[in-house]
């Protein structure tokens, strides 16, 4: 589903732009706006030089002396500019600013969620964000056109962006973490090396995160296999709360809304309560026993029994190959929306009676899963950006086989990534390969 962003600390890289070079006039912004570009401070071994020029850099050189970031003078363009308002002005018109870290940023999911979250669409249209971009070297340069486009884009609630490619520096202080970039599986490369070459990004990843994060910032995995770097991911977090980390499985959700919209002949908000469970791969289940359409089982719905069972649930599972083949490349714009879908239903209430679906650590289910994976399963949000699980739920014996068929997936996924859990040397007995969306 991810696109392919490995995130090698090394440097930071900020921009430098002197005031007479600057044609944008303060009118634009709204009176409460203030904006400020706040370079990542750079790392102790190794130094980048930049003129104005984005590709004129120079070789590294010996470590400087360290210097408080906000004694220095690099900015990005508009984010260059401050507007010292009174404490007392500000707090009127805003709620207190939020740091979004982005992982992969450079790539096309980013390219469409990012415009999202500066919008104020997905947050709300009174709380200002700061944007702060990991990338890769080879990626830096395109971190920078992707500052230049945010910055065209005049977002009011947008207050600063930042982009590096070192996490300790990128995720420093932040609130909600997006962790979108993983690397594809190469050719004739197997599952289980995809698992490890992944998993040692978020290995990295959940350590910077310990280290430098909100002790209750919120993660949500994209980059496949999301449930498996997900725990990854949180096992190298040790002082976050487990419950905080999120596996993406919203698109596979909003993917099964929509083709039992068709089927039933009703409009996507009819229908209700779906649940995936289990791994973002070909062995997810669309739960379509609890679903509802117009507040009626989906069964009672749509009678026809072979369908739900066959082409239904293998539709949801293959869509993402499927679109791979039309489009040519995995799904993106999609990809985001449903990212965008899943932090608004962690910081919205649920409608009473219904629920949504997300990869989480399943320690003290209620279901009887395998405890200690990360598994998607149905929750509910009184919006304060925290979840419960949802405990009224029928299971029969077409619902329970399958979960069981998943669940022991993810089981043989945590032994493959036993090295990067610390739970002890890997053992990578994959019952199969259900290649995800995206990994080829």
């Amino acid at each position: 589903m991810a696109l392919a962003e490995l995130s090698t600390p090394s440097y930071t890289k900020t921009r430098l732009v002197h005031s007479s070079q600057l044609s944008f006039s303060s009118t634009h912004l709204r009176s409460h706006r203030r904006v400020a570009f706040r370079p990542l401070p750079r790392t102790q071994n190794a130094r980048i030089s930049c003129s104005v020029a984005p590709n004129q850099v120079q070789a590294p050189a010996a470590p400087p002396q360290t210097v408080d970031p906000k004694t220095k003078t690099e900015c990005f363009g508009v984010f260059c500019l401050t507007y010292d308002l009174k404490a007392e002005e500000e707090t009127k018109s805003w709620k207190k600013l939020i740091n979004i870290a982005v992982s992969g940023a450079a790539g096309m999911i980013s390219n469409h969620l990012l415009f999202k979250l500066a919008s104020g669409e997905v947050f709300g249209p009174d709380q200002p964000i700061a944007l702060k971009l990991l990338g890769s070297e080879r990626s830096l340069q395109a971190l920078e056109g992707v500052a230049m486009e945010l910055e065209d884009s005049l977002f009011p609630l947008l207050r600063e962006v930042s982009i590096g490619i070192d996490p300790y520096e990128v995720f420093q202080d932040a609130g909600w973490a997006l962790l979108i970039g993983a690397k594809p599986r190469g050719p004739g490369m197997e599952r289980a090396g995809l698992l490890d070459l992944n998993g040692q990004i978020f290995v990295e990843q959940g350590k910077a995160l310990n280290a430098v994060a909100s002790r209750n910032v919120k993660v949500i995995v994209v980059g496949n296999p999301c449930n498996t770097n997900a725990l990854i991911c949180l096992k190298n977090a040790p002082n976050i709360p487990a419950k905080n980390f999120h596996a993406l499985t919203r698109l596979d959700e909003n993917r099964a809304k929509c083709q039992l919209a068709l089927k039933a002949g009703v409009f996507y908000d009819k229908v209700s309560n779906m649940t995936i469970w289990g791994n973002h791969s070909t062995t997810q289940v669309p739960d379509f026993l609890n679903a509802r359409i117009d507040g009626l089982p989906v069964k009672e719905v749509i009678k026809d029994k072979k369908w739900l069972e066959e082409e239904f649930t293998e539709s949801i599972q293959k869509r993402g190959g499927v679109l791979i083949k039309k489009w040519g490349r995995s799904s993106a714009a999609s990809t985001a929306v449903s990212i965008a879908d899943a932090i608004k239903s962690l910081i919205t209430p649920t409608p009473e009676g219904d629920w949504f679906s997300s990869g989480v650590y399943t320690t003290g289910n209620p279901y009887g899963i395998a405890e200690d994976i990360v598994f998607s399963m149905p929750c509910r949000s009184k919006g304060d950006g925290d979840y419960e699980l949802v405990k009224d739920i029928q299971f029969d014996d077409y619902l329970l086989k399958r979960i069981k068929k998943t669940e022991a997936e993810l089981l043989a996924e945590k032994r493959c990534v036993g090295h990067l859990t610390g739970q002890g040397i890997p053992v990578c007995d994959l019952p199969e390969d259900t290649m995800l969306p995206g990994e080829m």
